[in-house]
């Protein structure tokens, strides 16, 4: 995690976060677009009760991997997914990373295309608190060769996604009701690419930020990449029998290298009960030690060309009790896409 991000404004991460509450298109609240199929997923078991006082269960929305670009009509799919989620009335939207397709390659002219899109959508479509997560998508210009760009300006990097955000930094908490929040950046650099774990500021950060949690204060962390995932174990992988016998191995940039570390640590705090994650468009949920690991399938689909490996357009709905335990499922939106 780079130390020269500059902060971001503090107008302006108060505007994206309530991203204008009352905006006229959410006020009509359309119904063109209809539910579609929902997955459920089980209720996950009992907590420790939280602090006395905290009373309440949390409607999160969880949408990821939205990508929105000129192209595909994806401004027009981004903006039903967020009027199909405000529906649902949720108290709490967060985004999982990948809101912009993508400025990690782009060179500057799209890159601010795409912030101008992303950030007018919000504006036009979101009347409820909202934060963000970033992904790799969402990154300036790390791959220099192809964005042709230096490394020296003042946006580059991780300062881009700060400011599409509207939050100071790229890795963040939170506390909304009775549950404590986690927002972590997943995404670090090797080359012109990335892979996936934290750093050791932002890792020195998150031991601290559970030590701190009071006792049976319920956890929920998101990431863009997932720190465990069974989606990641077969994304992009060849149906053949061609390497059978060989060993397993999952790409770096599609699941935290660190996930055993991390997993280890949440077990320690005893407060995790659910980590969010998006980056590979697919859906599962595995439990693991009592915390669930949810991986919520794209707002994009396959980057709006409709679904991928049978997961279609869609975003995660959950239920956030204060005891700790929660309901989540999969909510198709109806987007149909225009290819």
């Amino acid at each position: 995690m780079p130390n020269d991000e500059r902060p971001v404004p503090a107008d302006r991460r108060a505007f994206l976060r309530t991203a204008l509450a009352g905006a006229g298109t959410l006020a009509a609240m359309r119904t063109a677009f209809a539910a579609g199929d929902a997955q459920a997923t089980p209720a996950a078991p009992a907590a420790t009760p939280p602090a006395s006082g905290i009373t309440g269960t949390i409607r999160l929305a969880h949408l990821t991997d939205i990508h929105v670009q000129p192209e595909l009509g994806a401004e027009a799919g981004m903006a039903a997914a967020f009027v199909h989620a405000q529906q649902q009335k949720p108290d709490l939207i967060i985004t999982g990373g990948d809101a912009v397709m993508d400025v990690f390659e782009a060179k500057r002219g799209r890159a601010e295309e795409l912030r101008r899109l992303f950030q007018g959508t919000l504006k036009r479509e979101c009347g409820v608190p909202i934060r963000h997560t970033t992904g790799n998508h969402d990154i300036l210009g790390w791959n220099k060769k192809k964005s042709e760009s230096t490394g020296t300006e003042a946006d580059w990097g991780k300062r881009f996604a700060c400011d599409l955000f509207g939050e100071a930094r790229t890795w963040h908490t939170f506390d909304h009701g009775a549950w404590r929040f986690i927002c972590l950046d997943s995404v670090q650099p090797k080359g012109d690419g990335y892979v996936g774990y934290l750093d050791e500021e932002q890792f020195d950060w998150l031991q601290r930020t559970l030590r701190d949690t009071p006792n049976g204060m319920p956890v929920a962390v998101v990431s863009h990449i997932p720190i465990l995932s069974l989606a990641a174990m077969t994304y992009g992988k060849p149906r053949s029998r061609e390497h059978v016998g060989e060993e397993t191995t999952i790409s770096a940039g599609e699941m935290h290298t660190d996930g055993t570390l991390l997993h280890d640590l949440f077990k320690k705090s005893g407060n995790v009960k659910v980590c969010l994650s998006g980056h590979v468009h697919l859906l599962d949920h595995c439990r693991i030690d009592g915390i669930s690991y949810i991986c919520d399938g794209a707002v994009s689909g396959a980057w709006w060309k409709g679904s991928l490996q049978g997961v279609p357009e869609g975003y995660g709905l959950l239920e956030l009790r204060p005891d700790g335990t929660f309901d989540h499922r999969y909510v198709n939106y109806g987007w149909q896409a225009r290819k």
